[in-house]
C-alpha cells in the first residue's frame, strides 16, 4: 500500500481502477480496507477509479495518540484528494465517515462532485452520548472482554434481526468478530472523542452539493431516523432506507448498497428504492 505524508501524518491509502473517482470514508475504529469486500470490486467493476485510506488514528497511518479533531480528519481526507488530483470527485462515507463528508461538503464545496452519506447523524442525542460515555468508559478501563462475548455483543449491536435469526448465517459472523477483535490503541481512543456538536443541522442546510443519505433500517448504533434529519437539513439531499440490515448495512445487504450508489452516481435525480434479500457474511477481514 502507498502512504503519502499530509498535514503532518503519515497517511495510507490504495488506489484502484480507473475512471470517475470516488473516496471512500471509512467509520470509527476501522481500516479502508474493509471497503474491499464489496464497495470496491463493485465501483470498479462499473468503471470507476477508487480510492479508500486508513484514517488518522487507525495503524498503518499515524494514531495520533494527543488526540484530533473532525476538522483534523476532513483536511486529511481534502489533502489526500488532491494530492491524487482527483477533485472534483464523488465522497462516500459510513458513520464517522459520514460525519467527515458532511463537513467536507460544508468546509470544501469545490472538491465534492457527489456526497453519500450512510448510517449518519447531525446531533448527539441522549442514546448516543451515553453510547459514546461508554465505549471510552471501556477503552480506558484496560478491560479485555473474552472474545465470545465480545462477538455476541458485537452482534447485537450491529447486525440485523434477520441475520440474528439465521442460525447458519449469525454463526458465520460470530466466528468473524472473534477472527478480528475490534481495535483498541489510542487512535481508536481519539477517535472515541468525536463527537458532534449542537448546531450541526442548521449548519448542513448550507450544504450545496448533491447528496444522498442512506439509512440501514435496523441500525440501533445510528438508526435510520438520525439519517433522515440530515437529508432533510441538506437542501435537495435525497434519502434511501435499505430494509433488512443493521449498522453493517454496506456487508450485510452490499448487493442493495452497492445498487443504491451506482443508481445515484449515474442519475442522481432518481436512485430506485431496493428490496432485501438473504443477507451474506464477509470473508475474513479485518474490520477493526
Amino acid at each position: 500500500m502507498p502512504s503519502v505524508r499530509i498535514n503532518g501524518i503519515r497517511l495510507q491509502y490504495e488506489d484502484v481502477g480507473d475512471g470517475d473517482p470516488v473516496v471512500l470514508v471509512m467509520g470509527q475504529g476501522s481500516g479502508g480496507r474493509v471497503w474491499h469486500l464489496h464497495q470496491v470490486p463493485a465501483l470498479v467493476d462499473a468503471g470507476y477509479r477508487v480510492v479508500t485510506f486508513d484514517n488518522r488514528g487507525i495503524p498503518p497511518t499515524d494514531e495520533c495518540p494527543d488526540g484530533f479533531t473532525i476538522d483534523d480528519l476532513v483536511a486529511d481526507t481534502a489533502a489526500l484528494a488532491e494530492h491524487l488530483d482527483l477533485a472534483p470527485c464523488r465522497f462516500v462515507g459510513v458513520s464517522m465517515g459520514a460525519y467527515v463528508v458532511q463537513e467536507l461538503m460544508l468546509a470544501r464545496p469545490r472538491l465534492v462532485r457527489q456526497g453519500v452519506l450512510m448510517a449518519t447523524r447531525g446531533r448527539t442525542d441522549a442514546l448516543r452520548a451515553a453510547m459514546a460515555l461508554a465505549d471510552r468508559a471501556l477503552h480506558d478501563s484496560e478491560l479485555e472482554l473474552p472474545a465470545a462475548y465480545s462477538a455476541w455483543i458485537r452482534a447485537l449491536q450491529n447486525l440485523s434481526p434477520a441475520t440474528l435469526d439465521d442460525d447458519q448465517q449469525i454463526q458465520d459472523w460470530l466466528e468473524l468478530f472473534e477472527f478480528s477483535p475490534q481495535r483498541r490503541g489510542p487512535g481508536v481512543r481519539a477517535q472515541l472523542d468525536l463527537e458532534v456538536p449542537a448546531g450541526r443541522l442548521a449548519a448542513y442546510r448550507a450544504i450545496d452539493v448533491p447528496c444522498l443519505v442512506v439509512g440501514f433500517a435496523d441500525d440501533v448504533v445510528l438508526p435510520p431516523h438520525l439519517g433522515r434529519e440530515v437529508a432533510d437539513a441538506i437542501p435537495g439531499a435525497q434519502y434511501q432506507e435499505i430494509k433488512g440490515c443493521g449498522h453493517y448495512g454496506y456487508l450485510e445487504r452490499p448487493d442493495e448498497l452497492n445498487r443504491v450508489l451506482l443508481e445515484f452516481f449515474h442519475d442522481r435525480r432518481s436512485p430506485t428504492r431496493t428490496s432485501p434479500t438473504r443477507p451474506s457474511p464477509p470473508g475474513h477481514v479485518d474490520l477493526g
